[in-house]
């Protein structure tokens, strides 16, 4: 599980950017404006970032569910820590719960780019603030 002051930073690019429409996939069609924050693996790990496996299906504050606000007030809302590691119980991302569409609007919101970096903290077990830095 997470613990106050849990830091990870990603460098973007186009996938995470336009997720719903940069696919290799027929599997649904095109949505633009979905975005989503990517965990690397040595991270979901290290910090504990479970999807629903591991979490039994269930949906856990602190261990799947996270608050979140941006540095620059452009979000605030809850975002879920979901898709596959190696390990199937730790998570590959984080996008909003219930909104493909919430990091999407968020890179909008802040002129994100492919090259930005994008830092997620830990500023309680339940609570992350995400930055463009």
């Amino acid at each position: 599980m997470a613990k106050t002051g849990d830091t990870f930073t990603i460098t973007l690019k186009r996938p995470h950017l336009e997720w719903g429409s940069y696919r290799h996939t027929n599997s649904r069609g095109i949505v633009y404006g979905e975005g989503y924050i990517p965990i690397p693996a040595p991270d979901a790990y290290r910090i504990g970032t479970f999807n629903s496996n591991g979490t039994n299906g269930q949906d856990i504050l602190g261990q799947n569910i996270f608050r979140c606000t941006s540095a620059d007030g452009h979000y605030s809302g809850y975002l879920k820590s979901q898709g596959n590691q190696d390990d199937d119980r730790f998570a590959k991302q984080f996008a909003g719960n219930d909104n493909l569409k919430a990091i999407g609007d968020w890179y909008y919101a802040v002129g994100a780019n492919i090259g930005d970096q994008i830092r997620v903290t830990w500023i309680t077990p339940n609570d992350i603030v995400i930055e463009k830095i």
